[in-house]
């Protein structure tokens, strides 16, 4: 006799056809909402989908900087490579005068507290002088040194044989971003502030190719903006640049009126030394900015706290002066403009996401890698609803588990939490599900109103 808790499903273990009368029957019981998110394309390309396959670098940019590299003859190349990979992936931000001077304070009072406790006759001039000492001591053994960094010729081959192309993928990702959910967006002019290698006028260009009439990259270092020409120029400096309208400057055009189309800063955040400076940066290129601000970093717990330093600066400061009016808001990754959830769970895990890449060919850089970065997009426009009534985007922040019959989703929701849902096509719709199935790390997951969602709060 079959247990009573599998009596419901007798039917369906003795014959197929029963089984279709079950789930046709419970259907029936829990209808779903009919809701057309997909506008007509397919599962594995819904709107949400910005995820792009392995990126490689333009022909013409590769070409050139395996000439430059090569001809450069950089001693230890792959030893200078993987240090420099390091030093940029574990920099830290400045420590703030105030934060120095606090931990100073404390740590002066700890040491006094306990020489107090010794009792006996105390010399004060002389126990000042060794607190003091200590003090110095203990703060230059645990404060993180920031320094600028400063790119010779030299540096700056290196930079490029380790950076080159995971920082083109990181790019071409954030903007892919754009132009997928804003196909009717075609920038004519571009300001790349710290623009480096010039990967973004690669990236941009790639993206929207003769669309764009001028681009500005600006630069304080001059070896970097010559390197950036010489990619251009295909390492023949009598040759024609493979992009056009593309203006080299060392400093940022003056005149607050002038705007762009499309704003960004890629890893160049991280490169200003104290978080007044960042902000000045925000404002300054957001004053800049027409349609698009795009910051990207590295997908560290730095990078994305840099990033969440500007986005609150952006939502949240006003300038003195207004010269545009039209307010900021967040047009990606996040679903929301609330405070970010990964840095309100401990332990703080940034908000990152990755992109697969084909690296230079270089010795130990054949196989395809992968690039982890953090970016934020913010538009000069009034939040606007996309898609379709009844459906809710939600940011996928981490691999998507695919198992039988359903799908593990870790998202970040428009109503600023982080939550795990297990998608099946009983529970959510089989569009739903399908969707799911084909979607990934980084892109966004409708979430229709009205279904009887399996959810559970995520406290990473």
């Amino acid at each position: 006799m079959v247990p009573r808790r599998f009596s419901a499903c007798v039917l369906c273990q003795r014959k197929p056809l029963a089984m279709l009368v079950c789930r046709a029957i419970s259907a029936a019981t829990h209808p779903q909402p009919q809701v057309d998110f997909l506008k007509g394309e397919p599962h594995r390309k819904h709107p949400g989908v910005t995820n792009l396959k392995t990126l490689r670098l333009p022909e013409e940019l590769h070409v050139a900087a395996q000439s430059i590299i090569h001809r450069a003859q950089v001693n230890q190349l792959p030893e200078r490579i993987h240090k420099l990979t390091n030093f940029l992936w574990s920099r830290k931000r400045a420590v703030e005068d105030l934060t120095l001077r606090q931990k100073a304070v404390s740590l002066e009072k700890e040491l006094w507290e306990k020489a107090m406790q010794k009792g006996g006759d105390i010399d004060e001039q002389a126990m000042e002088d060794r607190i003091r000492r200590k003090v110095l001591s203990e703060l230059r053994r645990t404060t993180y040194h920031w320094a600028p960094t400063k790119y010779d010729e030299e540096l700056g081959v290196v930079y490029m044989a380790a950076r080159l192309a995971g920082g083109y993928a990181a790019v071409r990702r954030a903007l892919n971003e754009i132009k997928k959910r804003d196909p009717s967006f075609a920038p004519h002019t571009l300001l790349d502030f710290g623009s480096g290698l010039g990967t973004v006028v690669w990236a941009s260009h790639a993206c929207w190719g003769d669309s764009l009439k001028e681009m500005v990259c600006v630069d304080s270092s001059g070896p970097m903006n010559i390197l950036a020409e010489q990619l251009l120029k295909g390492d023949d400096e009598r040759a024609e640049p493979c992009i056009k309208q593309v203006y080299f400057r060392q400093f940022l055009p003056v005149s607050p009126k002038v705007q762009f189309d499309l704003v960004t800063a890629a890893f160049t955040l991280s490169e200003l030394p104290n978080v007044k400076d960042r902000e000045e940066a925000a404002f300054t290129l957001w004053r800049k900015t027409s349609s698009y601000l795009v910051l990207v970093e590295n997908g560290t717990k730095e990078g994305h706290q840099i990033l969440m330093e500007a986005r609150d600066t952006l939502l949240k400061k006003q300038e003195k002066t207004v010269y545009d009016s039209r307010p900021a808001s967040v047009f990606a990754p996040c679903s929301h403009e609330l405070v970010c959830p990964k840095l309100a769970h401990e332990p703080v895990t940034p908000c990152n996401f990755q992109q697969h890449y084909q690296p230079l060919s270089l010795p130990r850089h054949n196989d395809r890698q992968i690039e982890k970065f953090s970016y934020l997009i913010l538009r000069r426009t009034e939040a606007v609803e996309e898609g379709t009534k009844g459906v809710e985007w939600a940011r996928l922040i981490a691999p998507v588990l695919r198992r039988t019959r359903h799908v593990h989703c870790r998202m970040c929701c428009p109503d600023g939490q982080l939550q795990h849902m297990v998608v099946t096509a009983r529970k959510h719709s089989r569009d739903m599900y399908r969707c799911a199935r084909s979607s990934d790390w980084g892109d966004q997951m409708p979430i229709i109103r009205g279904v009887e969602e399996d959810v559970n709060s995520d406290s990473e």
